[in-house]
């Protein structure tokens, strides 16, 4: 008799425990939900605040008529222009090295080349002043060649590839390692020379990589500060960039300007990040055309 009860004891005790389980799964995803809201808001909101400030208050059209906000915006696209143009003739052959060939000290070029990302920038501008600086290791040498790097337009373009070029070389070392070698092979076989297989094979096959590493390096050559300001210093109409802009104007009590100069630098932070996944959808859906 007991053993005949016990099936359905079984079953009642089941059913009565499915109400608890849902209960106990919808709170744990309103947790869940929470915690992930709490961390998005904290994310999303200074930004947030930051633009409708700027935008509301009219602080941002106020720029057009602020010298010192265009003269660092000039000079930020003109800085940032150069050393993305000498990142990707001097990076692309890197990216193609470290994807195409293993070597004895590979792994030290890579770590070498990722250092630079997870250094602080102030640690970096300084180890650029004792290479190029006055009394550092290659100073003399270019002193008396009547070059003086420091505190000028050329040293705010170098810090900016210093910390902006690894962006690139790992994107690019990663499209170009995806290309598949048997393509490449096959344009050899049909007498394509080195230089026209990397530009009608390995190029358009990696293009997407390419790209998302080339405007993530302009956002961070743009947004760089830190190895800019030890290395370059802070002289308005030379090497006054406009995130300079944002901490000289707020130090002084410009505190419109610094918010003006600050939306123009996130919106131009979201351009890049809008462009970088347009390009990764634009690649899924490739990838689906061909499949």
């Amino acid at each position: 008799m007991d053993t005949a009860r016990a099936p359905a004891s079984i079953a009642l005790s089941s059913r009565s425990e499915k109400p608890h389980r849902g209960i106990a799964a919808r709170a744990g995803r309103a947790g869940l939900l929470g915690l992930a809201a709490v961390l998005a808001i904290f994310l999303a909101l200074p930004v947030a605040v930051l633009v409708i400030r700027s935008v509301a208050g009219g602080m941002l059209l106020g720029v057009v008529g602020s010298a010192t906000v265009l003269d660092a915006l000039g000079l930020s696209l003109m800085t940032t222009a150069a050393s993305v143009i000498a990142t990707v003739l001097l990076g692309t052959p890197l990216a193609m090295v470290l994807a195409r060939r293993h070597f004895r000290g590979s792994s030290l070029v890579e770590t070498a080349i990722d250092l630079p990302i997870v250094l602080p920038p102030s640690v970096a501008g300084l180890a650029l002043l004792l290479v190029f600086g006055r009394r550092g290791v290659l100073g003399e040498p270019l002193q008396l060649a009547g070059l003086s790097i420091p505190f000028t337009t050329l040293a705010v373009v170098l810090a900016q590839i210093f910390v902006a070029a690894p962006f690139f070389i790992r994107s690019a070392r990663a499209g170009i390692a995806a290309v598949d070698r048997d393509l490449e092979d096959a344009a050899r076989v049909d007498g394509a020379s080195e230089r026209h297989v990397f530009r009608w094979i390995t190029v358009p096959l990696a293009a997407p990589a390419l790209a998302a590493g080339l405007v993530m390096c302009w956002a961070r050559a743009l947004g760089e500060f830190g190895a800019t300001i030890m290395f370059a210093g802070n002289v308005a109409g030379r090497t006054q960039t406009l995130p300079l802009v944002v901490y000289g104007e707020f130090q002084g009590g410009g505190l419109d300007a610094s918010i003006a100069a600050a939306t123009i630098l996130v919106l131009a932070a979201l351009g890049v990040l809008v462009a970088v996944r347009a390009l990764r959808w634009g690649r899924a859906l490739d990838l689906r055309g061909s499949g």
